[in-house]
């Protein structure tokens, strides 16, 4: 069967779908995959679907309905979709409402459009939360097969910890919804664990150090997969940038695409 040559349409699209929507490389490069050349190239190389199907060179797309993926992780195409990365303080709930008038997280940024906090922090638990109207992107967060590194910094009550309880963080706690995967623990100071985690457990943190004797005093989420922000202040939310939503893209799937190589 005869491929279509770089800058016509696909064989499988009709007239009507040939006519409409805007070039897929174009769609790509704005949205910081990559010059049209470099998009250009992925999608030569069967890296972009549309829905469901592998794209051809000259592919239009609908950016109001159609369902673009790169390496098999779905991306943000349509307009409006914003994307913001909140420092969360205590005493904030990750809730689009309360009903009984407690702050919320989508009280911190801006009321339009409507967004939705991604996964959970504790009401006493601080630190970085992405607040979205993106809802494929946050469903490849929060899946669970996905394993989304998170990473805290937890204070905990009678420390220094010992080595057994380290290495029992380490290498799983029997919590009562059962045994926790592998965990990377350390201990920078006697007291302050670093914990990053690929669960999503209900206050899993919190209950592992339980779990070994050592109550959490303060926790602290810095990281999200390749997201972290030392200078943004609790309280505070900011854009992530194209490069940013590209690297937690390609950390909740595939990956081994980077734009620009």
């Amino acid at each position: 069967m005869t491929q279509p040559h770089q800058g016509e349409q696909p064989w499988y699209l009709d007239d009507a779908e040939r006519a409409k929507g805007e070039r897929l490389q174009k769609v790509l490069a704005a949205h910081g995959w990559g010059s049209r050349r470099v998009c250009e190239e992925m999608i030569a190389s069967g890296r972009v679907t549309v829905n469901g199907l592998t794209a051809e060179l000259g592919r239009r797309v609908d950016v109001e309905s159609d369902d673009v993926e790169v390496d098999g992780v779905p991306i943000g195409v349509k307009p409006g979709l914003v994307h913001y990365l909140v420092n969360k303080p205590r005493g904030v709930i990750c809730s689009v409402g309360d009903p009984h008038g407690r702050p919320t997280i989508v009280d911190l940024v801006p009321p339009e459009p409507r967004v939705h906090p991604v996964g959970r922090l504790d009401l006493d638990t601080e630190g970085l939360i992405v607040v979205t109207n993106d809802g494929a992107l946050t469903n490849a967060i929060t899946h669970p097969s996905r394993g989304v590194e998170k990473e805290y910094l937890a204070s905990v009550r009678r420390g220094p910890v010992s080595p057994g309880a380290l290495r029992t963080l380490r290498q799983g706690v029997e919590l009562d919804d059962g045994l926790t995967g592998p965990a990377d623990v350390s201990q920078p100071e006697p007291g302050l664990l670093r914990i990053t985690i690929h669960e999503g457990r209900n206050r899993q943190v919190r209950r592992m150090c339980d779990a070994v004797g050592h109550p959490v005093e303060r926790l602290v989420r810095v990281r999200i997969g390749p997201i972290r922000d030392r200078s943004l202040s609790p309280g505070s939310w900011r854009h992530l940038d194209a490069s940013e939503l590209i690297a937690l893209s390609l950390e909740t799937g595939a990956g081994g695409y980077a734009p620009g190589t």
